[in-house]
């Protein structure tokens, strides 16, 4: 059985890495990674920028994991 992936490759010549959600599980953490970086600009961006950079760095380091995870191998070739 194929499985799922909630995040469909990039086609070749389009760069590297996964384009927009095809199932609803992935649009909730697409959705997801959205509504946080807004709250963290409202809520962290005024008062200090490193730590806003920081968090920005660590939920999309969250979103690549996922993606990495749930979403079809880039580039084209088989995950080894």
């Amino acid at each position: 059985m194929k499985p799922e992936y909630w995040f469909p490759a990039k086609p070749p010549g389009h760069g590297w890495g996964w384009g927009f959600p095809q199932t609803w599980q992935g649009w909730v953490v697409y959705l997801g990674f959205w509504v946080l970086l807004a709250v963290g600009v409202l809520l962290i961006l005024p008062y200090n920028v490193g730590i806003f950079l920081a968090y920005v760095f660590a939920i999309a380091a969250l979103l690549i994991v996922i993606c990495w995870c749930k979403g079809e191998p880039p580039g084209g070739g088989p995950r080894r």
